[in-house]
């Protein structure tokens, strides 16, 4: 059987801080470098401030992109009045992928112990296009992404994959009507 080929995918990369700013976002500059090293194209980057309409706007933005199949936000998934980044991707979910933040978690338990409860990291499908919401570490980002999103965002890797299926749900979205049930 042939090996499958690489496919890179377009991702946009979103900061959630009030103190970040280009020079300074080491977290968000560790997503952008470790997909480059995997081959994929990043489509798009920006630093919104911990305010749950901005953060929903710029996410609701590049969920109606053609050109982004993968939104990596890092930042605001606190339990502190100012972390809002869930509560601004909750109503644009389409298909929650809970998953995502139990493994996260799981992960991190290993490298920080309990304090990985305080983390609501998670992943959702919304409409065509993954969205994962990341702690604003650096450690937490370089977690997610070698021991979960590198390996799910690669159409190589066995048994399955993010990137397999994003024909499949492409098409889908475009033959629902509406009446569609599961």
């Amino acid at each position: 059987m042939a090996e499958r080929e690489f496919i890179p995918v377009n991702v946009a990369v979103l900061t959630v801080s009030d103190t970040r700013t280009a020079d300074t976002d080491r977290s968000g500059q560790t997503v952008v470098d470790l997909l480059r090293e995997a081959g994929h194209t990043i489509s798009a980057r920006t630093i919104v401030p911990d305010n749950r309409q901005a953060i929903r706007s710029q996410l609701q933005q590049w969920i109606g992109e053609a050109d982004v199949d993968v939104i990596i936000a890092t930042g605001g998934t606190g339990v502190t009045p100012r972390d809002v980044t869930p509560e601004a991707l909750a109503p644009l979910v389409t298909k929650p992928i809970p998953g995502f933040g139990e493994l996260f978690r799981w992960l991190s338990y290993e490298e920080i112990g309990t304090s990985t409860i305080q983390s609501r990291a998670e992943a959702a499908l919304c409409d065509k296009t993954y969205v994962f919401l990341l702690p604003g570490s650096t450690g937490a980002v370089r977690t997610a992404m070698n021991k979960i999103l590198l390996s799910q965002l690669d159409h190589r890797y066995k048994p399955c994959n993010f990137v397999q299926l994003m024909p499949r749900i492409r098409a889908e979205k475009e033959d629902e009507s509406g009446s569609k049930e599961d």
